[in-house]
């Protein structure tokens, strides 16, 4: 294709025995933006990361601009021929500020008054796709929220001086709200068409169909379809990825609002609020929302409640687990294997005689892994071999192999594909139908109709509360702003 600027050829990737990519091939053309979608572990992210030079192709190449690629090419020939790219999980240094990552990232920032050139470059970027971001450049990362902390990603890409050519996005919403989202794709649809490409890929289909102007769906490693953005359907992708779940799965309560009033409460506010703002309960079996722009207070709340030992607003009626938003920081035990992951919180449970039995704990995992799919060559691998939205599937498995009362989920779906939210949303209503309660917060709308009730934060207060059923997208945001 001569007018391509990147022509995939052939690529293979294998890991050991796994094998992660079969001959796929690809273009993409300058000014266009392609869609890339799959479920978890289809090959999506290791193909971009050939494509940016962190690890070579075990066969096959590329070309860029019409120049096959040798052996040598890296991350640093990748930068120099403008190809970038926004990963799922975030690489900001948390201990340095705004403008400090700048430069860690961009180090053309350099000699006398590079903060204030490298604050005023991101800030420019900031306030052009994310307008009232709330971010200053000499800010710690650590002190930023997590949806503050994807927007300062996507922005450092766009904002060094040299010249952007290719940008990869991988999943780069998965911690942003609704209206931020929004932010995100404008920008894409104003920026191309020219000169610069992108690759969007997300779980999120309707955004990508919202940006695309051409969809590849791979499958276990392998490019399964292409269809055109325009007429494109969701139905249409999902068959294509090969999913045997339907694409509208229903509510919680099949539309209808489940009365619980008779439930004992599990969560519940003591005293009166000397604020005078609403506060949150939960009874059996409950399946509480939590919804509003990022970074209002849903998950200070969410981790004030897990830490309810200390916790002088709320009386809590049994054991709580959190899955927390922030699973490379918060989740994952990096050193450990998957088997040690799920199965953490229920050592009295595979132990014979004090010590952990091994059979008992594959026994564990592995129903978890046939359960909710874990794409994994072995459980006893480190839970880092996985894709992101696997390691967020072993964080839900450990929490729901626990024995708590009731578990507290900070964006439990980020970054997981549409078939395996379905399994988890079925789960979700088992475990309620069987007396298990739930706080979700969530940055995805659709989400919402699976909650009972939905409280909605503005500032750190809770704004509204409305019941499942009438938590539409108009009502939400109407409460938000």
């Amino acid at each position: 294709m001569a007018d391509a600027f990147v022509e995939v050829q052939g690529i293979s990737k294998s890991f050991g025995s796994s094998q992660a990519l079969s001959d796929v091939s690809l273009t993409i053309a300058p000014g266009e933006c392609l869609g890339l979608v799959g479920h978890n572990g289809a090959g999506k992210s290791t193909l971009m990361n050939v494509l940016c030079g962190i690890f070579p192709p075990t066969a096959g190449g590329f070309l860029l601009d019409g120049r096959p690629q040798g052996g040598e090419y890296d991350v640093r020939i990748a930068n120099s021929l403008g190809i970038r790219a926004v990963f799922q999980e975030l690489s900001l240094c948390l201990n340095l500020t705004v403008a400090e990552n700048m430069r860690v990232f961009h180090p053309e920032f350099r000699g006398w008054g590079w903060r204030k050139r490298a604050g005023d470059a991101i800030m420019t970027v900031l306030d052009e796709i994310f307008p009232g971001h709330g971010v200053r450049p000499n800010q710690r990362v650590e002190s930023l929220t997590l949806g503050q902390r994807q927007e300062l990603e996507i922005a450092k890409a766009f904002a060094s001086g040299k010249e952007l050519r290719l940008l990869v996005l991988d999943e780069p919403t998965s911690a942003l709200d609704y209206h931020n989202s929004l932010q995100l794709l404008n920008y894409i649809n104003r920026r191309k068409g020219g000169r610069i490409s992108f690759v969007y890929i997300s779980h999120m289909l309707d955004e990508v169909l919202a940006c695309a102007d051409r969809i590849v769906v791979m499958k276990d490693g392998r490019i399964s379809g292409e269809v055109k953005g325009a007429g494109a359907t969701r139905d249409h992708l999902i068959e294509l990825m090969g999913s045997k779940t339907s694409a509208a799965p229903g509510a919680l309560g099949n539309g209808n609002a489940r009365d619980l009033s008779d439930r004992p409460l599990v969560i519940a506010p003591k005293g009166k609020s000397e604020s005078g703002a609403g506060r949150v309960s939960l009874r059996e079996g409950e399946v509480v929302g939590l919804a509003g722009l990022a970074g209002h207070g849903q998950t200070d709340l969410l981790i004030d409640l897990f830490d309810w030992r200390r916790n002088p607003d709320y009386d809590i009626g049994g054991p709580l687990t959190f899955i927390p938003g922030d699973r490379q920081r918060d989740g994952n035990f990096p050193l450990w294997s998957i088997v040690n992951n799920i199965t953490i919180l229920v050592y009295p449970r595979v132990r014979r005689y004090r010590i952990i039995d091994l059979s008992l704990e594959r026994s564990v995992s592995g129903r978890w892994r046939d359960s909710i799919g874990i794409l994994a060559a072995s459980l006893t691998d480190n839970i880092l071999s996985l894709s992101g939205g696997n390691q967020q599937k072993v964080l839900f498995a450990r929490c729901l192999e626990s024995d708590a009362r009731a578990i507290l989920m900070d964006d439990p779906t980020r970054g997981v594909d549409v078939g395996t939210k379905e399994i988890i949303y079925r789960l979700i209503r088992e475990e309620s139908g069987r007396g298990r309660s739930f706080v979700w917060y969530t940055t995805e709308m659709d989400e919402l109709k699976h909650c009972d009730r939905v409280y909605v934060f503005r500032n750190g207060a809770i704004v509204a509360d409305m019941p499942g059923v009438e938590a539409t997208e108009e009502a939400i945001l109407r409460s938000s702003f």
